[in-house]
């Protein structure tokens, strides 16, 4: 599969996720977004997913029923501007960072996506607690009424008491299908 998918809530959904969220979309799209959520309650952010075909087929299938539903409307102004937590992806780097934070003694915590549509500003952030921080930031620019193109700036690791600036490498875009607050 060449194309990364995500998908992304706000982080205040910490509980398993409740079905009542309110979306610009009727009782379809929910029923859509409820099969969704329940096939990667337990793929552990996509992970479990990369050894298994069958999953990941019938993840994607479910990502295109709410992508197809979402078709047509604008997902790329001031609604995605917020504080996203993953809960899924099929992204190599991300989830390469989450599977090895064991070597920082830890395990990874919340992956989150910190986008300000209006500042042109997208952050990545890898937590690792109790104190550790991988933060990638890039500037963003709309391309359409559902691609986001953004550019990598700068990236550090971070520890209690040290900090790792890395080079940023990178470039890339997103599709966001449909923007809801689970």
């Amino acid at each position: 599969m060449a194309a990364t998918a995500r998908f992304l809530c706000p982080p205040t959904a910490r509980a398993p996720p409740k079905f009542n969220c309110s979306s610009t979309l009727a009782t379809q799209p929910e029923s859509a977004k409820k099969r969704l959520l329940s096939l990667i309650a337990s793929q552990e952010r996509g992970l479990r997913t990369q050894r298994s075909p069958g999953a990941l087929s019938s993840i994607v299938e479910a990502i295109d029923a709410v992508a197809a539903l979402g078709r047509g409307t604008v997902t790329t102004g001031a609604s995605l501007s917020a504080t996203w937590r993953l809960l899924w992806t099929t992204e190599k780097e991300q989830l390469y960072i989450i599977e090895n934070a064991r070597w920082f003694g830890t395990a990874a915590g919340d992956v989150l996506q910190v986008i300000d549509v209006e500042q042109k500003a997208l952050n990545n952030v890898i937590n690792f607690p109790p104190d550790g921080v991988f933060f990638v930031r890039s500037n963003i620019e709309i391309a359409s009424s559902q691609r986001v193109n953004f550019r990598f700036t700068s990236a550090v690791l971070r520890g209690k008491s040290w900090e790792i600036p890395l080079p940023p490498f990178g470039q890339g875009c997103h599709f966001t299908r449909e923007v809801d607050r689970c």
